[in-house]
């Protein structure tokens, strides 16, 4: 991995360099630097240059993209070693002084002025001000204007009368709706700011200090120390799943073996989700090797696809435009947001709201199980594309992760695909059934992860916002009695583990009192449900954006009418 050098030839650390990183960076020389295209991070008042590490991180480059020009102490905290953290030193170029105050980042749209010293004399306050003017995010509540005049920028052209007319119409659909869609934004923006502690810095530093007290008595009572012998449990409850599949399979009950199925993939994916945020060992080349035996040896998909999708969702949770988990155009929309075709900076490309869409979503409260019971097939879709495409890191200490992967596809479908389907299942017919009925049972488990994020609030509260308020605001956890956590598999404390995902999950619920101390003492809400509730308001949620979408195309089409009725005339 490149590195700076910090150490002399003869072993001691090198003057020039430590002086270096005792520079002191205005906000505006940091400006400046992102503007000329520099990768700036701060951590821990340390400003962190990570142009030459960025090919190399093992959770991809989008990760750090989505921090550029923010101070992301708490987001890499939380994701990271001590030992990794201190590495991180090693690419330090100098310290601020003073609170920071956060930049959008350029790849969600931030707007970055050139650093021209002779032009630095006035104060840091009105650079700060202007800034934070220039790199604000669009937002289709002040944007609307500006992105009328966009689409209107050709009017003054010379055309013919009725490609004018024909425009008129499209500008006016265009308008009505945006409208709508404010509308609806500005009245959620206003639920969400009378439930959660106002944006100023001082509030927001308060929730920072008091969530990193919380993060050291969660340390200080062992919840990040792993109890290895709940794996153990773990591993025998897989092996008799797997081994009652094996039994129904050799007695010709072909249903009960896939149901069995089911459940061995269903339980199994809870300890994938711990060995790819390292929760078990917090051991890099174990739990990533140990993930992908269970991942894509045991279950047919790709642990490397799933971490590239999920650390850019820890970072910008229920964000529509950048979190990858909630973007499921053209079926499903959990933000009336995505009717406004909308930007998707994960998949780089548009999810339209075409004619397609506004065929499903209107349905998609009655369509929510019935798709999430295919959801594995999507699974295998993405993991193949991952893979075929190298998508995943090529260098640093995950390079090897992308041909370990491809050999654990070869097993898999050799073992599934043809020792089971089609050595030991007799009829095509059979086979079907099998794939179907051991896929379907793995439906809650698609539940389980959309519950805790599709019922909470995709509003953007603009950088200013502390990552503790973020998740929590972001995130549901799920109410349970405790012998039902073997079903849950830690999905039931998803807000816990947003606010510090190394901790295992078999330590959740000791931590949960924590944590609900740390909200009443913040002022922010914790949002807790039971199951039953919790898949009631995801429904309603899904319905009302359905209904939503039902009344803009309606609009849009009267529009359209009224527009080819003036045509004719």
């Amino acid at each position: 991995m490149p590195a700076n050098t910090t150490v002399s030839a003869n072993g001691n650390p090198n003057p020039k360099s430590m002086a270096r990183k005792e520079t002191i960076y205005s906000r505006r020389e940091i400006e400046g630097l992102i503007a000329d295209g520099r990768k700036i991070i701060i951590l821990d008042q340390k400003v962190i240059k990570v142009d030459a590490w960025i090919d190399y991180h093992p959770g991809g480059h989008l990760a750090i993209l989505h921090m550029v020009g923010r101070d992301a102490t708490d987001e890499v905290n939380s994701v990271h070693s001590a030992e990794t953290r201190a590495s991180m030193s090693r690419y330090q170029i100098g310290r601020i002084e003073g609170r920071w105050e956060n930049f959008l980042p350029p790849y969600q749209g931030g707007k970055f002025r050139p650093y021209v010293e002779a032009a630095s004399d006035g104060t840091d306050t009105d650079d700060q001000i202007e800034s934070s003017d220039t790199s604000r995010a669009p937002s289709p509540l002040f944007d609307t204007e500006k992105t009328a005049t966009r689409r209107r920028r050709n009017v003054d052209m010379p055309r013919s009368r009725s490609v004018s007319s024909a425009s008129s119409v499209e500008e006016s659909e265009s308008n009505s709706g945006l409208a709508y869609l404010d509308d609806i934004t500005k009245k959620l923006l206003d639920i969400d700011n009378a439930s959660y502690p106002p944006l100023d810095g001082a509030t927001q530093d308060e929730i920072v200090r008091k969530y990193r007290i919380l993060g050291q008595r969660i340390r200080d009572e062992g919840l990040f120390n792993c109890n290895y012998w709940m794996y153990l449990i773990e591993a025998l409850r897989w092996t008799f799943l797997f081994s009652m599949m094996l039994v129904c399979l050799k007695y010709g009950w072909y249903t009960s073996s896939a149901v069995f199925m089911g459940f061995f993939w269903h339980q199994l994916l809870f300890a994938a989700h711990d060995s790819g945020h390292m929760a078990v060992t917090h051991n890099f080349n174990f739990d990533t090797t140990m993930g992908i035996i269970i991942v894509d040896f045991l279950g047919g998909l790709s642990l490397g696809w799933w971490k590239r999708t999920h650390n850019v969702h820890h970072i910008v949770t229920n964000h529509p435009e950048h979190d990858p988990d909630n973007q499921h155009m053209p079926i499903f929309a959990i933000s009336h947001r995505f009717l406004e075709s909308l930007w998707s900076t994960y998949h780089e490309t548009t999810m339209a709201f075409d004619a397609f869409a506004k065929f499903m979503v209107p349905y998609q409260a009655y369509l929510y199980y019935p798709i999430l019971c295919l959801g594995r097939f999507n699974l295998y879709v993405q993991s193949w594309k991952f893979l075929i495409l190298g998508q995943g890191p090529v260098k640093g200490s995950a390079w090897w992760t992308r041909w370990f992967e491809c050999v654990g596809q070869v097993f898999f479908w050799y073992w599934f695909g043809y020792l089971v389907l089609y050595k030991s299942i007799p009829t095509n017919w059979d086979r079907f059934v099998f794939v179907m009925v051991s896929h379907i049972v793995t439906m809650p488990l698609h539940v389980q992860i959309t519950l805790s994020h599709f019922a909470m609030s995709t509003m953007d509260h603009g950088p200013q916002e502390s990552f503790p308020q973020k998740m929590l605001r972001t995130t549901m956890d799920v109410d349970c009695p405790q012998w039902l956590d073997f079903f849950h598999g830690g999905l039931q404390f998803q807000a816990i583990h947003h606010l510090y995902p190394r901790i295992p999950r078999h330590n959740l619920r000791a931590t949960q009192r924590l944590v609900q101390e740390f909200c009443n003492d913040a002022g922010i809400p914790y949002a807790l449900l039971g199951f039953v509730d919790g898949n009631k308001t995801v429904i309603s949620k899904l319905d009302e954006i359905g209904r939503q979408a039902a009344i803009l195309t309606k609009c849009q089409r009267t529009i359209a009418e009224r527009g080819d009725v003036l045509h004719s005339h």
